[in-house]
């Protein structure tokens, strides 16, 4: 288990020592609007965002459901367009990529984290985390391949369909995925939505040390306020906006503030 890892466990979720990294954040939003439908049936998910993701930190993303919490990741990732506002990832405007430009963006700068997994069935665990520089055409790095699966306990594994693994084996192997490519950004929706509470304490544990281990930007929406404990900071949405933030979070915080944008 690397020291981070360690540091994780033994205090709560939170890498001691752990400090932001100035300069262009690695993700923002700035006056972002997200209308679906139209006319009486249309639905304002996001309503006039602003706010920023330092690059070097975990940032957890919450509110209540229709909050517009996915709404807001599935804009800042590029896999949604804003009806207003602009959404950057780095110094790059997404509205202002072609489609070609955007899918090199994605593929090259940003990591994905979902709840469902979204492993191919018919390949290993090994080719399934090598799948987006095998698609790419990229040189894989054999070092943090082998790092990557040591440290996410998946090396004995790697030959495994994913129908032969475990529910936290399989997002294991999706987080190696999304980290192979040294992305400058991940985004995290749900990941421990399918898992039970230690495999839970384990991914959360590994991506609060890629955070402190790599200089890992990280974004992540959760519902939990245990699994929201784990970041550096908790933005909070309601109806579509910002509403509230919190810094060096504790899962009792993260539920305080919850149910006072429940009352």
């Amino acid at each position: 288990m690397c020291v981070a890892l360690q540091l994780a466990s033994e205090h709560g979720g939170r890498v001691i020592g752990a400090a932001p990294t100035n300069g262009v954040p690695a993700a923002r939003a700035h006056a972002l609007v997200k209308v679906y439908g139209r006319g009486q049936a249309s639905v304002r998910a996001l309503d006039g965002v602003d706010v920023e993701f330092e690059r070097g930190r975990f940032t957890a993303v919450m509110g209540p459901s229709g909050s517009g919490k996915s709404t807001l990741m599935h804009c800042l990732a590029g896999l949604d367009a804003p009806t207003e506002g602009s959404a950057f990832v780095g110094d790059h405007e997404l509205s202002q990529l072609d489609d070609q430009a955007l899918t090199r963006l994605r593929r090259d700068q940003i990591g994905f984290v979902f709840q469902a997994f979204n492993l191919i069935p018919t390949l290993s665990a090994a080719e399934n985390i090598t799948l987006p520089i095998d698609l790419a055409g990229g040189r894989l790095d054999r070092g943090w391949f082998d790092q990557l699966t040591e440290s996410l306990g998946i090396a004995d594994r790697l030959s495994h369909r994913p129908s032969e693994l475990s529910g936290g084996q399989q997002q294991r192997v999706a987080c190696a995925r999304a980290l192979i490519s040294h992305p400058e950004l991940v985004f995290a929706d749900e990941p421990t939505g399918n898992l039970d509470s230690t495999a839970s304490a384990g991914l959360l544990g590994f991506l609060r040390a890629a955070v402190a281990d790599h200089g890992q930007s990280i974004v992540m929406v959760t519902h939990d306020p245990s699994t929201a404990a784990y970041a550096d900071r908790v933005v909070f949405l309601a109806d579509g906006r910002l509403v509230d933030e919190l810094s060096a979070p504790t899962a009792e915080a993260v539920l305080e503030r919850m149910k006072q944008l429940a009352s």
